[in-house]
């Protein structure tokens, strides 16, 4: 395939996305049929079919996309931040406010990616839980941190989804403009510690905040900072309830030579 068709071809996928998706904003999924589409993106319908196989397949590629731009958005937003030391903690309150923003702004969007088939397979999803990854650490790191890191990105995700699904539930008229300020409050109030120079959790606090910066501790070994993550996941995490995940994150130690 030459340069001058794949460059069709990427310029002919773009249009039908951008035309579904305004479809999809402005009228739902309902209204993103394959004769409408094409009518907006100025192609034929079997075109369709064969760039995206079929409805599901194209409304799969407008979430994706239109994700996939908000996330990019958050994610300059959280190399800025980091870049001139905003607070993690105002940094993290207003991703959260624009998330629920674009959920309710792209409800038909949103559902599509609440679907867990749907964000198993989404590389934006993905790209967006690791933000969030970023801007726990950074909370982890500044001491602000009483519960391991996944155990406290589960959290936010959870609360996140269930306020926008509780709104997107409720008449618009009917809807409290406080329940997403209320929910960030309730979930900061169960990870986070009062201050970072009181520490009132003693060592799990300081074992949180050394296990973000642990990674990058150059004056250790490589296994030696993978004896140091291991010791410091136990002691933040005691009951072992997030160890499937802290795992997973972690690079494997080696195995000792005997």
């Amino acid at each position: 395939m030459g340069d001058a068709v794949r460059t069709s071809r990427t310029d002919t996928r773009a249009a039908i996305v951008d035309a579904a998706a305004s479809l999809l904003r402005e009228k739902g999924p309902g209204a993103v049929t394959t004769r409408g589409v094409a009518e907006r993106a100025g192609v034929q319908a079997p075109t369709i079919y064969r760039l995206f196989g079929d409805k599901d397949g194209l409304l799969e590629a407008v979430a994706e996309h239109v994700m996939a731009a908000f996330v990019s958005d958050k994610a300059a937003s959280v190399a800025a931040a980091a870049a001139t030391d905003v607070d993690p903690l105002d940094d993290l309150r207003a991703s959260w406010h624009k998330q629920i923003e674009f959920g309710l702004a792209n409800p038909a969007i949103f559902r599509l990616l609440s679907d867990p088939e749907r964000v198993r397979d989404s590389p934006a999803a993905r790209r967006g839980k690791e933000i969030l990854e970023t801007r726990v650490r950074r909370l982890a790191a500044a001491g602000r941190l009483r519960v391991p890191e996944p155990h406290a990105v589960d959290l936010i995700q959870a609360a996140g989804v269930g306020t926008v699904q509780t709104l997107l539930a409720t008449a618009q008229e009917q809807r409290d403009p406080a329940l997403g300020e209320a929910m960030m409050d309730a979930v900061l109030g169960r990870i986070l510690t009062d201050a970072p120079a009181r520490t009132p959790d003693g060592p799990l606090t300081s074992a949180v905040a050394l296990r973000a910066h642990a990674p990058h501790l150059e004056m250790l070994s490589e296994p030696e900072r993978l004896l140091l993550v291991e010791w410091l996941d136990r002691i933040a995490d005691p009951t072992g309830t997030n160890a499937e995940a802290t795992s997973a994150a972690s690079p494997r130690r080696p195995q000792r030579r005997t």
